[in-house]
């Protein structure tokens, strides 16, 4: 900080730069990595990434009846639910403390 309260233009610019790299860092590492949902005890399981790209989709024979297509769709949409929201919680773990890291530059309204 230069004297009289003043932040570091330099300075912040380097911060910065630093929390973009870290940020595009952790993205990457986002998108590589995997996670896993279900419903229906197990009968359904999807994989996402960390980023909520859907990877694939396993569904056990036991869960498909050609009379009860719809108990099949709901267990579909149940299980990428499930693996959403594990890839949300990895998503808030990598960028929660980048985030939380901006609110302690001077200038900045978070």
């Amino acid at each position: 900080m230069i004297p009289g309260g003043q932040p570091n233009m330099q300075e912040l610019l380097q911060q910065a730069q630093k929390m973009q790299q870290d940020l595009a860092t952790a993205q990457q590492e986002l998108a590589e990595t995997e996670v896993e949902g279900s419903a229906g005890g197990g009968l359904v399981t999807a994989k996402v990434t960390g980023a909520g790209e859907l990877r694939g989709l396993v569904i056990d024979p036991k869960a498909v009846d050609p009379d009860d297509t719809e108990t099949l769709a709901d267990l579909v949409v149940a299980a990428v639910h499930n693996a959403n929201e594990a890839a949300q919680a990895v998503q808030q773990a990598k960028l929660g403390p980048l985030a939380q890291g901006l609110g302690g530059m001077p200038g900045l309204p978070f």
